[in-house]
C-alpha cells in the first residue's frame, strides 16, 4: 500500500536496497498490475481492461516452466482446469508465506486458489436484481460467452425468465455476482435442482483471487520463500522487461 505503510525494519531495508530501480519495457516505465492469486496462468491485460495488450502483460503459466499452460480460453479445457488443482507458486495453504501477503482479515480465507459459492435461486436473483438494478425474473442460466488466458471470463451471459443480457468484463462479473466481489471469473456454474426449467440452486466453482493481470502476488511471495531473487520474480511475471537503475 506504499511507502507510508512501510512498516517494518526489513521492508525499509528493501526499499533502500532497490532505491532508484525501475522496472521497463522499450525505455517506458511499466504499467506493473498485480493480483492477490492467478489461479495458476495469469490473465492478460484486454481481459480487465482497455483492448490493448502490453506484451510484459502476457499469458504464463505460475510455475518453473512458464509456457506450460492449456488454452483456458476454451470452454472445456477451462472447466477441467478449474474443477483441478495443478502446480503453480501460488497453489499454496503455507500460513507462514500467508501472512507476508495478506492483511489479517484475508487470512481467514484459505481457499483462494481453488474456491466455490452456493446460492438458492432466490438468493442469486435478488443479487443480480441489486447489483445490475436489472430485473432478470427467475435466473435460469449463467452461460459462459467468453474466456480470457487464465480461463477467467469476459463475456457472461444472465439468462432470467424475464430477460437475457450479456456482461462484462471482469470486474462487472465479479461485482453482480456477490455481496462484495466474487473471489475471481474464472468459474464455472453448476445448475441444481431444476424445477419446470429453473435451477433451485447454483454453485459457482472458482479459481484465483483478483483479476489475475501482471504479478501474482502469493505466487511472488512462495518464490521468495523457495530462494528466487527480486529480480527473477518480476521478470518472471513481467516477462521481457528491464530492471534499470534511473536515478
Amino acid at each position: 500500500q506504499g511507502i507510508t505503510r512501510a512498516c517494518t525494519e526489513v521492508v525499509a531495508q528493501a526499499i533502500q536496497a532497490t532505491h532508484g530501480e525501475v522496472l521497463t519495457y522499450d525505455d517506458e516505465i511499466c504499467d506493473a498490475r498485480f493480483s492477490k492469486c492467478c489461479g495458476g496462468v495469469v490473465e492478460e491485460f484486454s481481459s480487465c481492461w482497455e483492448n490493448i495488450n502490453p506484451p510484459y502483460l502476457t499469458a504464463l503459466r505460475d510455475d518453473k516452466n512458464e509456457k506450460d499452460f492449456p488454452d483456458l480460453k476454451n470452454e472445456d479445457t477451462a472447466r477441467q482446469w478449474i474443477y483441478t488443482s495443478p502446480t503453480a507458486f501460488c497453489n499454496t495453504t503455507d500460513k507462514k508465506i500467508l501472512s507476508q501477503v495478506l492483511n489479517n482479515y484475508d487470512q481467514e480465507t484459505t481457499d483462494f486458489y481453488r474456491w466455490s459459492v452456493v446460492y438458492s435461486q432466490s438468493e442469486l436473483a435478488h443479487l443480480i436484481h441489486e447489483k445490475s438494478g436489472i430485473d432478470f425474473g427467475e435466473i435460469i442460466d449463467l452461460k459462459p460467452i467468453e474466456r480470457g488466458t487464465s480461463g477467467r471470463l469476459v463475456r457472461l451471459q444472465i439468462q432470467g425468465s424475464k430477460q437475457t443480457l450479456i456482461i462484462g468484463k471482469e470486474l462487472e462479473i465479479r461485482r453482480v455476482l456477490s455481496p462484495s466481489h466474487l473471489y475471481s471469473s474464472a468459474f464455472v456454474v453448476e445448475r441444481e435442482d431444476i424445477q419446470n426449467g429453473i435451477p433451485q440452486r447454483f454453485v459457482i466453482h472458482g479459481a484465483g483471487w483478483g483479476h489475475g493481470v501482471g504479478l501474482c502476488q502469493i505466487g511472488a511471495a512462495v518464490m521468495g520463500e523457495q530462494g528466487y531473487p527480486y529480480r527473477e520474480i518480476l521478470l518472471h511475471y513481467f516477462v521481457g522487461a528491464n530492471i534499470e537503475k534511473l536515478y
